[in-house]
């Protein structure tokens, strides 16, 4: 492509476009990174940007972008890569959010010869994200006390023996619903604090099988409610210790058997299986349920999103349940992935590495 054609196409980025050399000698500096950071491209081309740049007031900001270790807050957003890495990096006084993404440039023979940065400044998109998060935080815990009460007053009204027969299918109605709620509210909580960086994560070792045992007592009553049937396929190990925050990971694995419970047919069956893959641990969740259709496969992990078949069985429900789901087994450092048949039923997989634990 021509030299001059690649110019004017550096020139009309909206991001922050920033070449420069091994020695850290600025190549080009295009007109969004004179706005983003009020230098000018005639100041800075052909100088060596070197660390002393960054006590001067002028330079500080751009200093923090090339030398990314000098930021207050730096969040990597790519996998470990020396050839490209994408990273948030927050400033402070004033604050302000930039995404980078830096390439290196190699010679014939494998040598650094250049680095391609592109920087956008995320700081408007950050703060509306936190506007939402904030304004979802407060309604959720506004909405949460109320909530409880109610499905406490309906809890107690269960226990009544005086109700007859219509007023107790009545109260077991809103009992229901009033759960429903509570995990919408809960759902959102959640995913406010996931995204905002506060869903903190306290690792240990836990024993599998016996954690899984826990959980599926924990379903029984709700599984018996609906008429499904639970098994657990155990593996021939007694104990697999995986490390694991365990509210975290109760909370993923009670998503995925509290779907296979609501999305089941009357006498259907789950079937919760783990087995030993290299160097991890895989769990399942396999259902006899109303299964999920081929184009809803590739948005199910999404946020918000629910299979167009799900409304029918189960009215309501956040769409939040899988996006936790995902979000909590990547943290572990598995994996998770769904296999499915209309009609017929889904198995619902996931991974979590067996490197630091131990086996027996």
């Amino acid at each position: 492509m021509d030299t001059q054609l690649l110019k004017i196409l550096a020139e009309t980025l909206d991001s922050g476009l920033i070449i420069y050399d091994n020695n850290f000698q600025i190549l080009h500096f295009n007109k969004g990174a004179e706005d983003m950071f009020g230098v000018k491209a005639q100041d800075i081309i052909g100088q060596n940007f070197t660390l002393d740049k960054a006590q001067d007031s002028s330079w500080k900001s751009l200093s923090m972008i090339i030398y990314s270790s000098l930021a207050p807050t730096v969040v990597r957003l790519s996998e470990t890569n020396d050839d490209f890495q994408v990273l948030k990096i927050i400033l402070d006084n004033p604050r302000k959010e930039y995404e980078t993404r830096t390439s290196q440039v190699k010679d014939e023979g494998g040598q650094i010869i250049a680095f391609i940065k592109l920087v956008k400044d995320v700081t408007r998109e950050a703060s509306l994200l936190k506007s939402k998060s904030d304004f979802v935080t407060v309604a959720a815990h506004q909405l949460r006390t109320p909530a409880t009460a109610i499905n406490w007053s309906f809890e107690n009204l269960m226990k009544d023996q005086g109700l007859n027969v219509s007023s107790r299918e009545a109260v077991n109605i809103g009992y229901k619903t009033s759960q429903g709620l509570l995990k919408i509210i809960n759902d959102l909580l959640n995913v406010a604090q996931l995204e905002e960086g506060r869903f903190d994560y306290q690792f240990q070792n836990i024993n599998l099988i016996d954690f899984l045992d826990k959980l599926l007592a924990e379903a029984s009553p709700i599984a018996g409610e609906y008429k499904v049937n639970l098994y657990f396929e155990r593996p021939p190990e007694k104990e697999i210790t995986v490390s694991a925050d365990s509210a975290k990971l109760g909370l993923a694995i009670s998503n995925l058997i509290d779907n296979a419970i609501k999305y089941n047919v009357s006498g259907g069956r789950i079937t919760v299986g783990v087995s030993k893959k290299n160097n991890s641990v895989q769990v399942s969740v396999k259902d006899t349920g109303i299964g999920i259709s081929e184009d809803d496969l590739p948005n199910l992990f999404s946020k918000f999103f629910r299979a167009k078949n799900v409304e029918k069985f189960v009215v309501g429900g956040s769409g939040l349940g899988l996006y936790l789901v995902k979000n909590i087994i990547e943290e572990h450092g598995g994996n998770v992935w769904v296999e499915s048949v209309l009609d017929r039923g889904s198995t619902f997989y996931f991974t979590l590495p067996l490197e630091h634990a131990r086996t027996s």
